[in-house]
């Protein structure tokens, strides 16, 4: 009986643990995804000659990406771009995911 206690113990402990270190092993792969995104859109504005206000989408981001896809986040959010001055953003933002 006393062993079931302590392992019950135990595992309280343990499991928000391991739900808030997930979460923030998303959060920090989102953020590195946000920073390639905004790596693609930096190089497709140069290679154009566009200036800070032209818009852009995720899709002239997406052919400076390996393979030519947008990544994904990790947590299920979705990236947009607006202008190249403007940083990517992820659906996710409110849950910390943000550049």
């Amino acid at each position: 009986m006393i062993v079931v206690a302590i392992i019950g113990l135990l595992a309280a402990i343990a499991i928000p643990n391991f739900v808030k270190a997930r979460a923030t092993a998303q959060k920090n792969a989102c953020i590195a995804n946000l920073k390639q995104i905004d790596g693609a859109v930096q190089q497709w504005a140069l290679e154009n000659k566009k200036s800070a206000t032209d818009a852009v989408t995720t899709a002239n981001a997406a052919e400076y990406l390996k393979g030519s896809l947008l990544p994904q986040c990790p947590a299920g959010g979705t990236y947009s771009t607006t202008t190249v001055s403007a940083s990517p953003t992820c659906s996710k933002a409110a849950d910390g995911h943000t550049l």
